[in-house]
């Protein structure tokens, strides 16, 4: 069950298979899937010449009969109609059709007719509706994806939208893995709901004959839940390598954007981060931060080794000047280079935004009681002109989801204090969260306060201390997979579609998060399948979150609620 490897051998299969000098044509969404597995340099090994959008190329009409068109494309409507046009007067030499998921008959048929210089060589279906961002972490980038939060009268065509992508993104990944899962949702959320029943209705009816694998013991879960039982780990800042990258500057389909943040050399404006490519970052993508300076420190220190050189390097500048200085170490560690880079910008950031001080309160909100210490620390911080507006709106969400019940006065007193410090704050917007993800709309038990594990576990954290301060919060999924490890996941929570119940624990998990994922959380499925309990878990999202994205979410959906209610 590892995704990145099984999307490589579809590529693999796709171009190794045609000889000659060939153009691949994708669509915006299999750009993504192919260019998390595949690198430039790969591609042309395969002698790809030439990288189009499905979309773009029927604008140009210049004849390329030398080459061979491998096309690469989800089976939506909109790119069966370029293909068409572009059949219709052939520019290549020979076509080959590939789709990343399941074609209807009407596609072929039109496909067919459309081919009337029969320059069609092959059309074949190849599972990869997906982007495998590591190899057990996938997403099928929704692109609306605050839909999840508003009920489904809002906008209904927006809604199917969104409930077909990831149904589709679902479809693909078992037909991939081979697999027809049992599937349950959480009990709390409609959209959960619909997408459970609805990849249901296509694997045991509609497509029943194409899911008729061979039938394992127990049958593999897919469970779909909410991300709104689980507001806080979005919300707060990281400290593993991988997710705070994405926290704090961004990660898109496994590339670093540096542009926003500053003058880099032309060669490191974008920067590939893939745990398949760069060892490095596949040893350190789930370290902490303190241990990532030191193991970058330690490569640095071989090269002077090497260079016979003896400068004195003891600080994260130390390092950045030592690599401008040395510019053949950029050629022989052109990955460390880059990874002294990130983290250099990254210790600018922390240090600018005083976000030690910051995430010491998020943490003690997220996982330690004290309601009056809570209160008194984030009001301090909102009070400091040097905190960002975004940092006080996350303190004050954090405060505001933890004691929503337990000190209405005092939320109110911050839900003030944050108007009036913060410029940006768009009014209702905590309060709209609060109705989305507040405690009588979530499932599981987010701060550990009613479950008596829980709350045996917490007393015990505190007391033992966490190796890290800093990273001592849990995601709740967490406690989810260790439910399903041990055969404790509550069917009263979390029912079965139809009638297919599970004898015995599941072998393979596939846990989808309606509204994203985040990469604490892949952190925590990486970890939970090192950790050997004989059960393999995947985790997959309508897209990937940091704060940024989470608060942009909130606010399109709170917009859209209030237009549509106005509207009434």
């Amino acid at each position: 069950m590892v995704l990145t490897s099984t999307v490589r051998d579809y590529i693999n299969r796709i171009l190794q298979d045609i000889s000659g000098m060939k153009v691949l044509i994708l669509d915006s969404q299999t750009v993504s899937i192919v260019s998390v597995v595949y690198s430039q340099s790969e591609l042309l090994q395969k002698e790809v010449f030439l990288v189009e959008l499905v979309d773009s190329i029927s604008k140009s009409n210049e004849s390329m009969s030398h080459l061979k068109a491998i096309y690469f494309v989800r089976p939506t409507s909109e790119n069966i109609q370029h293909m068409r046009r572009q059949l219709a007067s052939p520019r290549f030499g020979e076509y080959h059709l590939f789709f990343s998921n399941i074609m209807k008959d009407t596609q072929i048929h039109i496909l067919a007719d459309s081919d009337e210089q029969e320059v069609v060589q092959q059309v074949q279906e190849f599972y990869a509706d997906f982007v495998a961002i590591d190899p057990y972490h996938f997403t099928v980038h929704v692109p609306s994806n605050y839909i999840y939060m508003l009920p489904a009268v809002v906008d209904p065509s927006k809604l199917q939208h969104f409930c077909d992508r990831v149904v589709d993104g679902l479809a693909a990944v078992f037909l991939a893995l081979k697999r027809r899962p049992v599937i349950r949702y959480q009990r709390t959320s409609d959209i959960a709901k619909r997408i459970a029943q609805e990849a249901a209705k296509l694997m045991y009816q509609e497509q029943s004959g194409l899911f008729d694998f061979r039938r394992m013991e127990v049958s593999p879960l897919l469970l779909v839940i909410d991300r709104r039982d689980d507001p806080v780990t979005p919300l707060l800042n990281q400290w593993t390598y991988q997710a705070m990258l994405h926290e704090l500057i961004g990660i898109q389909d496994n590339k670093v954007d540096l542009k926003s943040i500053g003058k880099f050399p032309k060669d490191q404006e974008e920067v590939v981060l893939s745990s398949e490519q760069d060892s490095f970052f596949k040893a350190n993508m789930y370290e902490n931060f303190g241990d990532i300076g030191m193991n970058i420190k330690r490569l640095v220190d071989e090269f002077q080794q090497v260079a016979k050189s003896n400068q004195n390097i003891q600080t994260i500048e130390d390092m950045a000047k030592f690599v401008d200085n040395y510019p053949e170490y950029r050629k022989m560690h052109g990955n460390v280079t880059k990874h002294v880079t990130l983290v250099t910008e990254m210790s600018k950031i922390v240090q600018e935004r005083k976000l030690m001080l910051v995430s010491q309160t998020e943490q003690e909100l997220a996982c330690n009681g004290g309601q009056g210490a809570a209160f008194e620390a984030v009001t301090n911080l909102l009070n400091d002109d040097s905190i960002s507006d975004a940092d006080r709106l996350r303190l004050v969400m954090l405060y505001a989801l933890r004691y929503e019940k337990d000190s209405p006065v005092q939320l109110m007193q911050l839900f003030n204090k944050l108007a009036s410090r913060s410029a940006k704050y768009k009014p209702g917007l905590l309060q709209f969260l609060l109705k989305q993800a507040g405690v009588d709309k979530r499932t599981g038990d987010l701060f550990g306060n009613r479950d008596l594990m829980n709350i045996a576990r917490n007393m015990a954290r505190g007391l033992k201390g966490v190796e890290n301060v800093y990273t001592q919060h849990q995601p709740l999924l967490f406690q989810v997979m260790e439910s399903i490890v041990k055969g404790r996941l509550r069917d009263l929570d979390y029912p079965f579609v139809g009638n297919h119940f599970q004898q015995g624990r599941p072998q393979e998990v596939i846990i989808f998060i309606v509204g994203g994922t985040t990469y604490e959380e892949a952190r925590s499925v990486a970890l939970q399948n090192a950790s050997n309990t004989g059960i393999r878990f995947l985790l997959g999202g309508s897209s990937v979150l940091n704060s940024r994205r989470f608060f942009r979410d909130l606010e399109e959906a709170q917009r859209v609620a209030r237009s549509s209610t106005s509207v009434v």
